[in-house]
């Protein structure tokens, strides 16, 4: 897969190109006193992409078209186009938008597509429009459409805590290829959050392992740990994606990590092996029945 550049001019529009990510390693920190979860989650993007074409509309306002392979809410309930509204109200603007919307990554899969999507939206008006306003500003704007929005401001390869707003850039570069599986199961991030049970002894240990590595620059023994938090929930909630984890790695694909809250999987391939992504591929689909995507480190 090519990886492309974020931006592309298309005539008299804007294409913004909204890229997937993956939790290499999910750490749940505690509870909030607002009942939201702490965590600590290194996130790296990926060149799987959504996306955005900005064009002029016919008349005043935000018009939204989704297309492509895989779905999204219309109109408001898009964060495309509550991204696109907060930035025009946040600005006292009011200009004739049509956004088009090409769904690639499912959504309920723990690849931040929608965030993406929201983060993406505000970057390309902010440069369509010529608006000028700084990352920080659209961080304050970003705060209040998700959690994950701020990382896709940033990146490509970040430690993030609190609801994940808290952005620290790690800048060693982490350069890698993975087998991503794409289970045919969206998998409800409330959900998942609602039924896990924390482990403080548990967090403490993981947390001071992946903290140490951060500091030794170390990132692929951090991958290769293969810490989820999140794991033992999402697999009690939907028990085939257990199965489904156990029949990868019987192929010799491992090891096979969760993304997010899930239901994505992937596995990092070593460089000795990137040949073989094909093979593996091939084996996912002929012997198991499932969808996979081999992916790059996204470099912006």
């Amino acid at each position: 897969m090519v990886i492309k550049e974020q931006f592309e001019t298309h005539g008299n529009g804007l294409l913004v190109r909204a890229p997937a990510k993956i939790n290499l390693s999910l750490l749940i920190a505690g509870k909030r006193p607002d009942g939201f979860h702490k965590i600590e989650t290194i996130m790296a993007k990926i060149n799987w992409y959504d996306e955005i074409l900005i064009e002029p509309g016919q008349k005043t306002g935000i018009k939204l078209l989704c297309k492509g392979s895989c779905w999204a809410p219309l109109g408001k309930d898009n964060l495309v186009y509550k991204a696109a509204e907060l930035l025009l109200d946040s600005c006292g603007m009011q200009t004739n938008i049509k956004m088009t919307l090409n769904k690639n990554i499912p959504a309920g899969s723990g690849l931040g597509s929608g965030s993406s999507d929201a983060a993406a939206t505000l970057m390309g008006l902010n440069k369509y429009l010529d608006l000028g306003l700084s990352r920080r500003e659209l961080a304050k704007l970003a705060a209040q459409l998700g959690s994950d929005v701020a990382f896709f401001l940033n990146g490509p390869l970040a430690l993030c805590k609190g609801k994940g707003e808290k952005i620290k850039k790690i800048n060693k570069k982490f350069n890698f290829s993975a087998i991503l599986v794409i289970p045919d199961v969206n998998v409800s991030t409330k959900k998942v959050y609602e039924n896990y049970t924390h482990n403080p002894a548990l967090y403490e240990k993981l947390s001071g392992e992946i903290n140490n590595l951060i500091t030794k620059n170390r990132i692929d023994l951090v991958v290769k740990m293969c810490a989820n938090m999140l794991e033992e929930s999402c697999f009690s909630l939907v028990t085939e994606l257990t199965k489904l984890k156990k029949k990868i790695e019987s192929l010799g694909i491992k090891p096979v990590c969760l993304t997010g809250s899930g239901s994505a999987m992937f596995c990092i391939i070593d460089d000795k092996d990137i040949e073989k992504t094909g093979t593996y591929s091939s084996q996912l689909a002929e012997k198991i029945g499932c969808k996979s995507v081999i992916v790059r480190n996204n470099r912006w």
